[in-house]
Order: structure tokens, then sequence, then C-alpha cells
């Protein structure tokens, strides 16, 4: 975002000043580089907007759904809290409206740019398009600030409702994912094989590369990190869109250098689109606190990002397979407590595995994970600690850390 409002800063300065006519000389080139500047500024702008429009169509969707769940992922967006608002619903559908609008501008700009010469190229149009595009969104940040949405309202009643409402989320998320009646919480978990031991599970690795977008959406969903469609969408769009968008432009500017940038710039910029991959990846290390890989000038980050571009597929399979590996609650790795003759074992801190025996209940791998109840009475059984087969040997010669899981008992 900052790397693209820069260079649509430095875009505008420069037409700026071509336009006063500060550089270059000559009517017909200030008028060629005018035209050239246009067409790029044209492409940023549009690339932004097919990168925000599955967001934003997703609000419209669910501002009519209008969901308990619902109402809290738009007031986190739009609104100063999380309290409700007088009227909000239609508050908020007026701002997705407005904000559709610019979008909607934006794409008859393009068809504008793209459709027609510059001589042919209807200026009223061109100018009623750019002047929807600046004022709507002025409107919407203005109603946004000034209307309900911005205020802060204190009240019992709308402390009841907000607690009404926390309570049927609870309620559909319990229903939804049932917990084991006894569980525990890895406090270390450790990423499931390594980057290229595709090998364990061949499955996994063979969708992870045909199917990428697909079992990426799915994967990040279950981890809890929003909608499978509306990732499935914008990555597909994050690798494609640059291509097609700086492709069309090129095809509209008579000079051939710059058409052949523009050209390779939306080749680059489809690659560097797999970042989206790496962006989550480090959001799911840090939120059930993964281990990082510092091998990359010393930022984990920077590693994960590199493991996305260099090798997608296998970062992608091993995100996977530790999620399948972990039960997933909130911002925690849980691991059912399980017989030892079942073979799936627990990792606690230090790299310890703990068996715990109890009544057997299968687990899922479904998104989210839908547990069964189990019957009878769960009988505990003796513990065993071993090293994790998983657990580096860098640290064989220390001994043990003391285990910190946390039991569970509902």
């Amino acid at each position: 975002m900052f790397i693209w409002l820069v260079l649509v800063i430095i875009g505008l300065i420069v037409l700026g000043l071509v336009m006063l006519g500060v550089f270059p000389d000559g009517e017909d080139r200030r008028k060629n580089w005018e035209e050239v500047l246009n067409q790029i500024l044209n492409a940023l702008f549009m690339i932004m907007c097919v990168y925000q429009q599955p967001k934003l169509f997703h609000h419209l969707v669910i501002v009519n759904r209008w969901r308990p769940e619902d109402k809290l992922e738009l007031r986190k967006t739009y609104c100063k809290d999380t309290t409700p608002k007088p009227h909000e619903r239609a508050h908020l559908l007026f701002v997705v409206v407005l904000l559709q609008i610019t979008f909607v501008s934006q794409y008859v700009l393009c068809g504008l740019y793209w459709g027609y010469s510059r001589k042919a190229r209807p200026d009223w149009a061109v100018n009623t398009a750019i002047g929807v595009g600046i004022g709507a969104p002025i409107i919407a940040a203005v109603w946004t600030v000034k209307s309900p949405l911005g205020r802060r309202y204190e009240s019992e009643t709308n402390d009841e409702e907000v607690q009404g409402e926390e309570a049927a989320i609870q309620l559909a998320a319990d229903t939804e994912l049932r917990l084991y009646n006894q569980g525990v919480v890895v406090t270390s978990p450790q990423w499931i094989g390594g980057l290229f031991h595709c090998c364990d599970d061949v499955t996994v690795a063979c969708l992870s590369f045909f199917c990428m977008f697909c079992v990426f959406g799915w994967n990040v969903e279950r981890l809890g990190f929003g909608n499978m469609y509306l990732h499935v969408i914008t990555f597909m769009l994050f690798c494609i869109a640059p291509f097609l968008v700086f492709s069309a432009t090129a095809l509209s500017i008579d000079d051939d250098t710059v058409r052949y940038a523009m050209g390779i710039i939306g080749i680059l910029l489809c690659f560097f689109g797999l970042l989206y991959g790496g962006f989550w990846r480090i959001q799911m290390r840090k939120k059930f606190k993964l281990p990082g890989n510092p091998c990359c000038c010393g930022y984990p980050s920077a590693t994960d990002c590199a493991k996305w571009f260099f090798c997608w597929s296998c970062a992608l399979a091993q995100e996977v397979r530790t999620g399948n590996f972990y039960d997933i609650e909130e911002d925690s790795f849980y691991r059912r407590v399980t017989d030892p003759e079942d073979g799936r074992l627990v990792i606690g801190e230090g790299g310890i595995e703990m068996s715990i025996g109890t009544e057997y209940t299968p687990r899922s791998h479904s998104c989210p994970p839908k547990l069964g109840t189990s019957n009878g009475v769960n009988q505990i059984l003796p513990l065993s600690f071993e090293r994790a087969a998983t657990y580096g040997h860098v640290h064989v010669m220390q001994p043990p850390l003391p285990n910190l899981i946390n039991m569970q008992q509902n």
C-alpha cells in the first residue's frame, strides 16, 4: 500500500508539472507525456480497485444479510467502536454503496482510457467519472465520521444488545465447534514436517500445487482469518489482475519503450502477488506462536515471504499439514487427549511429546473441525513423555524443559 501511494504521488506531481508546461518542450510532446502519465495513473488506481473489490462486495453482502457476526465485522471496519448505533444498518449501507460507486466510476474511466484514443475520448465523460470517483469517497469518509457511525454511544440498552449479540455468536460457535471433554493446549507448537517434506502427505502436496487458491482459502478460513471465498478471489486477483491491467494499459500507449515496460511490470507484479500467501503465513505464525526461521537477514517475516515466493506449493502444504495435525480454537492449537495405541501424541513445551489416555473419539479435519462426543466415563491413563520426532537435534544435550501444557476440563 505504501509503495502504491508513493507511485501515485510521484505520478501526480509529474503530471502536474507536465500540464503546467515545465517540461518537456513542444506541445505535441507534452500531450504525449500527459497521455502516458494518465494511462499509468489509471492503471494504478484500477489495480487497487480490483484488489479491494472482493472485500467491498463481501461487506455489501453481509450488510444485507445482517447477522450478529456480520454486525461486529462491519462495526470494526466502519465504526468508531463496536457498540450498536441508531439506524446503523442504513448508515453502513449508504457508506458501502458510495464506495461501490467509487469503484464503478474507476471502471468507467478505465473503459474510456482503454477504448478511446486521446483525440476521440469524450472529455465530459472523463471529467464526470473523475468527479464521481473523487466525490463519492469523500462523502463516505465524512459520513463515517459525522454520522452515528463515528460517535461513541454508552447506555445500558447498548451494553445489553452487545452482550446478546456476543452470546449469540458464542452459541453458534459452540454448536459448530464442540471441543472434547478433555483436551490440552499446545504451548509450543511446531511446524509439521519441513518445508520440502511434501511426501509426508502426497495428497496435500498435489492439491497445494494444482489447486493453490482453493486450498489456501480453505486453510486460512479454518485458521480464523476470514471468509474462504473472499481469500480465494483476492489471491487470484493478486496473481492475475496485474498482467491483465498493465497489458491493457500498454496497448493504449503509443510509445514502444513504455509499452514494453508496462508489460514487464505487470508480469513481475503477478509473481509478487504470491507474497499475499506469505503475509498470511506470517499471521498464522504469530497467532499460534509457531517457531520462526530467521535465516533471511535475521527476519522471520522475510523468510516466510521468501518461502512463498520461491516455493509456494511447499509452504502451503506445510501450513495445511500443521493445521491438520492440531485442533483449532480461537488463538490456540489444541490436541485431543488420545490413547497411547493411537500413536498421535501431543507436542508440549521444549519439544516433549505427551500421550494421555482416555476414551478415543476420532478427530475431524473438516472446516471448522466438527468433533464428536465420547460416551461413557473418561478414564485417565498414565502419562508418558518422550522427545518429539519433529523436534530439532540442536538441543539434544539439554535437559527437557518443564511441561507447560495446560489441561482444559469442561
